[in-house]
């Protein structure tokens, strides 16, 4: 049995730049919809997980267009789709269940963003018993994603920053990070 590919919130409200800021890595949905492409041809599982913000001026929230999948990681018919609102996709959905009834033990995490709902699906996932590897390529941050005014003497953090220190968090404690190439090698 192949890993269950997890798509995490790849949505267009995630192109607004005005809302979110500068992001890193501009061609992760490509690379997402490049592993996805190669995960269908080896028949594994798939599913794709999609935010609707409880907050009514979010451009995730309901009802504003942003929550739409970007084209490169739309789901086929018969593809499944969960809907979360919080930072974990397992929190308030069946997701575990569906996949402990697909057999599956190995999750493959992407998506938007990195410090935020990938992170913590992917932690979530980790805690409870799957060997969980980060796509971290297909993965994106915004320079909004940290907010520094805390701390007076802590400088604003790039996008690229936050990306690079949530998977530094991350890997080797929770999970695996690698390259959308390096795990497409394995499906074959």
């Amino acid at each position: 049995m192949h890993p269950a590919l997890l798509l995490i919130d790849i949505e267009t409200a995630f192109r607004d730049l005005t809302f979110w800021g500068a992001r890193n890595n501009p061609d992760a949905e490509d690379k997402a919809g490049r592993l996805l492409t190669q995960w269908r041809k080896a028949g594994a599982p798939v599913v794709h997980i999609r935010h609707v913000s409880t907050n009514p001026g979010s451009p995730l929230a309901a009802g504003k267009g942003g929550t739409d999948f970007m084209p490169q990681v739309a789901p086929l018919p018969g593809e499944t789709v969960f809907e979360k609102s919080a930072n974990s996709a397992f929190i308030g959905t069946t997701l575990e269940a569906h996949l402990r009834d697909l057999g599956v033990t190995d999750v493959v995490t992407c998506g938007l963003t990195t410090p935020h709902c990938v992170s913590t699906t992917s932690r979530m996932a980790a805690n409870l018993g799957f060997n969980t590897v980060l796509a971290h390529d297909a993965c994106a941050a915004f320079a909004s994603c940290a907010q520094t005014d805390w701390n007076p003497d802590l400088a604003p953090m790039s996008a690229e920053d936050i990306h690079n220190a949530a998977i530094a968090h991350i890997h080797g404690e929770f999970l695996t990070a690698r390259t959308v190439e390096s795990i497409i090698a394995d499906l074959t």
